[in-house]
């Protein structure tokens, strides 16, 4: 008689998932309000939205992303706490950018071997960042690929929903001459441009462990620092200015100009200034250890900017003010203008139809201050 094929045989443990979801269960409960309905487990993660009967015409917003090989990182150092971080800032502040309150979010973890103290630290370190930036985490799942992914390899993905009224949206139909670009600082890496900076960490021959003076800590500690999360920030901001608030832009994929780029209507130019403000050492260091073009590193990485907004010149002090009460360093980019109005120095950087999105330029100006 041939041998029985069990699942447990094949490599998916059941019982696995089932331990994990007991040790992230009080995490995941944190993050839910009066407004979830039935608690952890369900099929589906329901949401009370009652509330949206006083909107007048409300906009539903939804966003969804993973953190790319930032991941490599966190398995490299057998570190899965600070993910979660990551993973939430790609997805709720892409929510937040045009203007909505997050509501919910869903995770998925993809792994070859569900070891449930690994998968718990994931998803606490997502909850803790849905605590942070008031969304409910509803549901998730862990799914068990034995022979796609290795066993201490995993990957991460979300998705969230907030809402928006109609009346307040954000964005470049918002935005006019004479608007002030202000920039708040990154945390470090973020999570975009991983493939970059690992390359360059294999070229140089660094170990994770290695102390590098200009971090003051490890390259590892410095490569997995999680990314800043800026919604309650943006969402006091918003709150506070009214119809001052013209548009934000995460800083992700493409980097600032392009990004920028994305928030800026036909006929309009942003001028940003390079020299507004330092580079962390972090991207310095990354530039030299790989001989990296600037031009380059300016397209992939975030510079030490990572989020944006758009104000009116009359709202600029008090944009700041709000920034520094939440703790968040921010500076004055550049200024918006019509395009006729804007003498374009030969040797800037003009940057414009990112991302698909057909609408004005962003002339990055000057040199980086290092």
């Amino acid at each position: 008689m041939s041998e029985s094929i069990t699942y447990a045989g094949a490599g998916v443990d059941t019982a696995a998932g089932d331990r994990a979801v007991e040790l992230m269960k009080s995490a995941v409960a944190r993050t839910h309000g009066p407004q979830v309905v039935g608690g952890v487990g369900g099929f589906a993660g329901l949401f009370d939205v009652s509330a949206l009967k006083d909107y007048e015409r409300p906009l539903l917003a939804s966003s969804t992303d993973g953190v790319g090989t930032k991941v490599a990182i966190a398995q490299q150092l057998d570190k899965h706490d600070t993910i979660g971080f990551d993973l939430v800032g790609m997805v709720v502040d892409d929510i937040v950018v045009c203007g909505a309150r997050p509501l919910v979010m869903t995770d998925y973890i993809a792994t070859g071997k569900v070891v449930p103290e690994r998968i718990a630290d994931i998803v606490r370190g997502i909850a803790l960042a849905c605590e942070e930036t008031g969304t409910a985490l509803v549901g998730g799942e862990t799914a068990e690929h034995p022979g796609l992914l290795a066993e201490n390899e995993y990957d991460v993905a979300g998705a969230a929903v907030g809402v928006v009224e109609a009346s307040r949206l954000l964005g470049p139909d918002r935005v006019a001459s004479g608007d002030v670009v202000i920039g708040m600082a990154s945390s470090g890496l973020h999570s975009n441009g991983y493939s970059l900076v690992r390359a360059v960490v294999r070229h140089a021959g660094w170990e994770l462990s290695r102390h590098v003076d200009d971090f003051g800590r490890t390259l590892g500690e410095e490569l997995l620092e999680p990314t800043r999360l800026y919604t309650r920030q943006c969402l006091e901001i918003a709150d506070a200015l009214g119809a001052d608030i013209k548009a934000f832009s995460h800083v992700t994929g493409g980097g600032l100009g392009q990004n920028l780029a994305r928030v800026i209507p036909a006929g309009l130019t942003a001028t940003v200034d390079r020299s507004s403000w330092t580079v962390p050492p972090v991207f310095q260091v990354m530039q030299s250890l790989g001989s990296v073009p600037w031009g380059d590193l300016e397209n992939t990485l975030n510079l030490g900017v990572g989020m944006v907004a758009i104000v009116s010149a009359d709202a600029v002090d008090k944009t700041l003010a709000l920034l520094a009460e939440a703790g968040t360093a921010g500076w004055i980019l550049g200024t918006v203008a019509h395009d006729d109005a804007v003498a374009i120095p030969s040797a800037a950087t003009v940057l414009s139809g990112a991302k698909g999105v057909t609408g004005g330029r962003v002339a990055l100006n000057g040199e980086y201050q290092s």
